[in-house]
């Protein structure tokens, strides 16, 4: 990766001008005593997009958040959020973001209205002007009939999106979430991934720290791994899937007693024969799937599927973390 300060390129992508960066980062170092838990954080995030920030606990993402969103204050390094330096104009930096902690910041003896009321007041918006927003966001993330009930009384997901809500008080150019779905049932994940894209379709910019990969692989359009402090590898995720090289064609015969015919046309070392099903490489990718295809059929085997799988997310994630030397 070529660092510059604020500069022309980051991880091989043009940057003519900090305006068209939501975020920008170049090495940021923060140590709690002898642990260091931020060491040359790099990042970028292109405005309207979903950024995902992975890696395993003690990497370094909530540290990140915690500094990008002046909540905390670097060794060392730089960082822009929305055209802003977060260190000296902190107080400019909060009123152009969101934040959407681990932990729901509502107050479960008030009512959803209430608490979104509170925020408004909060910051600064004024009687009218707080009424009026909360009622807006109410409506926006489906909780209108239930905005006079006490929060106590609402679901894990209720709550997670009056939480977001209320991050959006002051219609944020940059939103940070981060582990916004811990604890939500599928349903309720489902939900908050819905209400993310409808943000960023509306111009919003969300950076996104996540222990669940499958969350990554369908909202983000791009995403940092880190390790020990830094960033290990970046790019969109099926980019990174690309990376592994490790795509694999999958046959499902129609007939078992063919499986080990199937096996010597191909060279195919993985078989199951209580599924009639047998894997092999596929360095060429979809080259690779047509030859294997015409293969069977010239052999006469007969086929029920047969499939180019690409790795995972979390196939990527573990090799990533697991190697002890990556190059930046």
């Amino acid at each position: 990766m070529k660092r510059t300060l604020y500069g022309t390129t980051y991880g091989g992508v043009a940057v003519n001008d900090t305006a068209e960066a939501a975020v920008i980062a170049e090495e940021l170092r923060k140590s709690y005593r002898d642990k260091e838990a931020l060491d040359g954080f790099d990042l970028l995030v292109r405005p309207g997009t979903v950024h995902g920030l992975l890696g395993p606990n003690g990497a370094g993402k909530t540290t990140a958040v915690r500094i990008l969103t002046t909540l905390l204050r670097a060794d060392s390094g730089h960082a822009r959020v929305a055209g802003l330096d977060v260190r000296r104009h902190s107080r400019e930096v909060k009123r152009q973001i969101g934040l959407v902690g681990q932990q729901t910041a509502v107050d479960e003896a008030l009512s959803g209205r209430q608490n979104l009321e509170m925020f408004g007041r909060l910051f600064h918006l004024g009687v009218s002007r707080a009424r009026s927003r909360a009622t807006g966001l109410l409506d926006q993330f489906g909780l209108g009939d239930t905005g006079n009930k006490p929060v106590k009384q609402y679901s894990g997901g209720m709550r997670r999106r009056l939480d977001l809500a209320a991050s959006l008080i002051l219609r944020p150019a940059v939103l940070f979430l981060d582990e916004p779905t811990t604890g939500l049932d599928p349903h309720g994940r489902a939900e908050i991934w819905s209400m993310v894209r409808d943000l960023v379709a509306a111009g919003t910019t969300v950076l996104l720290t996540t222990q669940y990969l499958d969350e990554a692989d369908q909202l983000a359009d791009r995403i940092s791994v880190l390790r020990a402090g830094r960033v290990i590898a970046e790019g969109a995720p099926d980019e990174l899937k690309s990376r592994l090289r490790a795509d694999r064609i999958d046959v499902v015969l129609r007939d078992g007693e063919q499986l080990a015919e199937a096996a010597r046309l191909l060279g195919a070392q993985e078989l199951d024969a209580d599924s009639r099903r047998l894997s092999l490489p596929a360095p060429e990718g979809i080259d690779t799937l047509l030859r294997v295809a015409t293969r069977l059929a010239d052999g006469g085997i007969k086929t029920e599927d047969v499939g180019l799988r690409r790795p995972t997310l979390d196939e990527v994630f573990l090799r990533l973390t697991e190697q002890k030397e990556v190059a930046a």
